[in-house]
């Protein structure tokens, strides 16, 4: 990036977000809805608390080592457009481009759209109206409904907060994020309290070991070898999806205070973070609900955590804690928990988009800062797209897509690590990747064969994610030929 596009950066983009505010942008972006439902599923994958558990954790350590090798990159790039910058530099501008152009088509604009319908859903608890049932009107393919329609109001109400300025994103994310902590914290002790007394989780871990999977004609098929290999790299679909997110904190480096020091340490404080409260809940479910079950059944216990009614096991959960009220405070919390995860993932995207636009490779009004020192077209750009994601309603298919896409840009990017070392041997790094090659290279082997394990199980779509991010190849030629000087248009 040129010399004038850093200076102009450093005088209008205003460092004002500490370590704590970094942190709780790592955290508060990662949890949303996910660790209150995907356990269900995974449950029902593993048939085995052990494994079940041993999947959480070593998701944990992935996402902890994926973070530790991104601190060395963010330490020596911290601009604004975090992981964009670092392909970019590691590799070439088509590759940052397709990463770019990838975040922007579908995984952070996707991603917002569903957080977004999953903060409508369960305000449709209080506000019945608001089920995806009630559709309004029909425009072709396009069905309007109120639902859609109040996901939409509330990507606007939070793109316009953060159009208003960094300190009011940061006011948001700390309030929602310190509120979703402090709320899960407490139902994971009261979880562990009630549920000693039950005798429940020493249930859970007899045999903890003895892997099975529920077919889809229900049948139960036992699990070992390749076979329990593959059921755990098709699980972590939903852990690791749980605990996406956090390297947003990278794309927002041009906004925060002494970035070199406080991006590598948000990034580590807010994964562990997140990963204790992870696998703590696991324990909590397992505490208080058999982890097998029957659809069959008529209450939480005999439905257990596999067949949890919506594959809601927080709430399950909680109603043996707080009876049917718990509906409504788990509603309340995910409420709190998405909304505060959207607000991050806002404040984010948008930094990435300004940085590509400053390279002459989005469009050019998503350069332009407003008076309030943030890249308010490029929010709006972003608004308008996850929009249109909430009413196609195929943005659940195009996560699906690119949950592995994201997952092998993760991959290049650590990758990158090894190639700067190489290249540049002498440049500046505040901080070194702590465990480095083995913990960096630890996680390029444990994601490919993750990504060999998907590629193999879910083709199909791991196949239209590769399909979506390779689309961005012919789009920056294009957009080359329309700016040739690149970054000087």
């Amino acid at each position: 990036m040129p010399e004038n596009v850093l200076t102009e950066e450093k005088t209008e983009l205003k460092r004002s977000l500490g370590l704590i505010d970094s942190t709780l942008l790592v955290s508060g972006s990662m949890i949303g809805s996910g660790i209150f439902i995907v356990s269900a599923d995974m449950s029902r994958n593993l048939g085995s608390s052990g494994w079940l558990l041993f999947v959480w954790v070593l998701t944990g350590i992935i996402t902890v080592t994926a973070a530790l090798s991104y601190g060395e990159l963010a330490g020596m790039m911290p601009k604004a457009g975090g992981q964009y910058i670092y392909i970019q530099r590691a590799y070439n501008s088509l590759l940052g481009f397709v990463y770019g152009w990838t975040v922007f088509t579908v995984i952070q604009t996707g991603t917002i759209a569903a957080v977004a319908v999953a903060f409508t859903k369960y305000t449709a608890v209080f506000i019945p109206a608001l089920n995806p049932e009630n559709v309004l009107f029909t425009i072709g393919p396009l069905k309007v409904s109120a639902a859609s329609l109040f996901a939409i109001s509330s990507l606007v109400l939070l793109t316009w907060l953060n159009s208003r300025g960094v300190q009011s994103g940061k006011i948001i994310q700390n309030l929602f994020t310190s509120a979703k902590l402090i709320s899960l914290l407490g139902l994971i002790v009261v979880g562990l309290v009630v549920g000693a007394g039950s005798g429940m989780l020493g249930v859970n871990l007899t045999n903890a070991w003895e892997a099975s999977r529920i077919t889809a004609d229900g049948s139960v098929v036992p699990l070992a070898g390749l076979a329990l290999v593959m059921a755990v790299g098709v699980s972590m679909i939903g852990s690791l999806f749980s605990a996406d997110a956090w390297n947003n904190v990278t794309f927002i480096a041009g906004e925060i205070k002494e970035p070199r020091k406080n991006i590598p340490l948000s990034l580590f404080f807010g994964t562990l973070i997140v990963t204790v409260i992870y696998v703590l809940a696991n324990i909590a479910y397992l505490s208080l609900l058999p982890l097998q079950g029957s659809p069959a059944a008529t209450d939480v216990m005999g439905r257990g955590m596999q067949f949890a009614e919506y594959d809601r096991v927080a709430t399950a959960a909680s109603s043996l804690i707080f009876g049917n009220v718990a509906v409504s405070i788990m509603a309340v919390l995910i409420m709190v928990s998405t909304f505060g995860c959207n607000n991050g993932l806002i404040l984010a995207g948008a930094r990435l988009y300004y940085a590509m636009a400053k390279d002459g490779l989005f469009l050019k009004r998503a350069s332009q800062l407003n008076q309030h020192s943030v890249p308010a077209k490029a929010l709006w750009l972003q608004c308008a797209w996850a929009s249109v994601l909430c009413l196609s309603g195929t943005y659940g298919d195009l996560l699906d897509y690119c949950t592995f896409t994201s997952l092998v840009f993760y991959i290049i990017t650590i990758g990158g690590l090894f190639l700067l070392r190489r290249k540049e041997p002498d440049a500046e790094r505040p901080y070194k990747a702590f465990g480095y090659p083995v913990l960096p290279l630890f996680y390029i082997v444990a994601g490919l064969i993750i990504c060999g394990i998907l590629l193999i199980e879910k083709t199909f779509n791991t196949g239209m994610g590769l399909l979506i991010a390779g689309l961005g190849v012919p789009v920056y030629y294009m957009t080359k030929r329309r700016t040739p000087t690149g970054s000087e248009r």
